[in-house]
């Protein structure tokens, strides 16, 4: 339905009745430790969460892509700690540039980070950190730790736990995907990851040099948080922490390594979806249009937006106002906003039966208390439409309600179907691999092939180069159609 741009998140931890007190085994150094979970409860965990990350993201359509990073990953399992583990490799229809894991051996790659991968030994590299979370446990102990300290539940996204609270059940799940790991996990993962990819016969200098890539996106992002890094905190110096780690592992691991052949790689992923897909929902004009369900509605200037495939969020400048907008539970609009209300505990102020733009709907204003003791005031509009309710949520506080209140009507009163007939044939911007026919610096050669002066910086990260680069007659480049 609707796609990522970015996001933070925080972690789901399981129930006290599902945990129990153990001193297990560490499978990587071999020493006793507490944890809270089993090694069942682990494989559960990842079990039942995996049907939540299908439907949050979406998998990647393309079957043999999907096989080659299956095939990659399943080779450096051999080489892990935890070799008998059964892993399973995922290809996401993502734009974000990350990589992530679940406890249990459930290993995600969007499509936006193997867009940036510029060779074989790079996606082995980030293959092996994230091999390095699930065979060291990471996720199982800071479900331990969270526990210990009597958090019992912690869901945060691009807006705040206050919003997520009350999207649908089923994204809770998607909270252990985002594990806040500590710089202890993170060093660990990344030896690992040094570790894994060298004896599966790749040359891990190239994991070091993805790092650099990560950082120019970070960067380019205004240091935001959009990416792998959101959930992989960064050290300044975690590109020469990993590059000698690499040479201390060849050392150890003597013998030519592979992975480097950058054109071998960019002909797998020539025709990748680069960026959201607009056929699952887009930005133009100050409006939001989805050609897949055909509605629009207008996005207000200067908000930022997120767009999932079980929902789209909206921010305002000020990060005080915000719209949730999903389906809603119900078969009607009233009855959708009496459940609402009823499953939130909500303190209904106003509600009534209205219009928006000829279908029915039932407008709700509301108070609901937050799980740190707070309150928001909440517009909501509850839509009729192709036998689905669509649901807007407008959220701020109660002293600002009245001044942000015409924001939020205006958006949840321009929910139309979609107008814009040239939506509905928009194609997504793809990678395509174009070989050089003259010589000269990275600059030219885009520049020659028609890429606009604002996307060069962007096609030099994607290209892992800087625009400085020289490129000689018949080397490829990635450029985005």
């Amino acid at each position: 339905m609707f796609r990522v741009r970015w996001f933070n998140a925080g972690i789901i931890i399981l129930s006290a009745s599902a945990l129990f007190w153990a001193c297990a085994k560490d499978f990587v150094t071999g020493k006793r430790r507490l944890v809270l979970v089993s090694e069942a409860q682990e494989l559960a965990m990842g079990q039942q969460s995996d049907p939540a990350v299908v439907a949050e993201y979406g998998v990647y359509d393309d079957a043999k892509l999907a096989a080659y990073v299956d095939g990659i990953g399943q080779s450096m399992v051999k080489v892990s700690h935890r070799p008998t583990l059964k892993f399973t490799f995922r290809l996401m229809d993502s734009p974000v540039v990350n990589a992530f894991a679940l406890p249990g051996g459930y290993v995600y790659f969007t499509r936006g980070i193997l867009a940036h991968f510029n060779d074989e030994a790079e996606l082995a590299g980030v293959m092996g950190h994230e091999i390095g979370h699930v065979t060291a446990q990471h996720g199982v102990e800071q479900a331990t730790k969270q526990q210990l300290a009597g958090i019992g539940l912690l869901a945060g996204t691009v807006l705040s736990a206050d919003f997520r609270r009350y999207s649908d059940q089923a994204q809770q799940a998607l909270g252990l995907i985002f594990l806040k790991f500590s710089r202890d996990d993170e060093t660990e993962s990344d030896k690992l990851g040094v570790e894994y990819s060298t004896k599966a016969g790749f040359d891990a200098q190239h994991m070091a040099r993805f790092f650099r890539t990560i950082s120019r996106i970070t960067e380019q992002a205004g240091g935001g948080p959009p990416t792998f890094l959101s959930t992989h905190p960064n050290p300044d110096n975690r590109e020469q922490n990993v590059g000698a780690l690499a040479r201390e592992w060849q050392q150890k691991v003597p013998g030519p390594k592979g992975g480097t052949d950058r054109a071998a790689y960019l002909h797998r992923i020539d025709g990748i979806v680069y960026g959201d897909d607009p056929r699952q929902g887009f930005v133009e004009n100050g409006y939001f249009y989805h050609p897949g369900l055909k509605f629009q509605f207008s996005v207000p200037s200067g908000w930022q937006l997120a767009n999932q495939p079980t929902q789209v969020q909206m921010i305002n400048a000020e990060k005080n106002a915000a719209i949730q907008f999903s389906l809603a539970k119900g078969t009607s609009a009233q009855e959708a906003a009496q459940t609402f209300a009823q499953e939130s505990q909500a303190q209904v102020g106003r509600s009534g039966a209205t219009q928006v733009n000829g279908m029915r709907a039932y407008m709700l204003i509301s108070d609901v208390q937050t799980q740190d003791g707070g309150t928001l005031r909440l517009l909501s509009y509850f839509i009729e439409r192709d036998g689905n309710i669509y649901v807007f949520h407008g959220y701020t506080t109660a002293a600002l309600f009245d001044s942000q209140a015409p924001a939020l009507e205006r958006v949840m009163k321009s929910f139309d179907q979609l107008r814009n007939q040239a939506a509905l044939t928009k194609q997504p911007r793809r990678v395509k691999i174009m070989t050089v026919d003259q010589a000269g610096d990275l600059r030219t050669v885009l520049t020659h092939a028609g890429m606009k002066s604002e996307e060069l910086d962007e096609l030099a990260i994607l290209n892992g180069m800087y625009l400085t680069d020289r490129l000689e007659r018949g080397a490829l480049v990635k450029v985005v159609r």
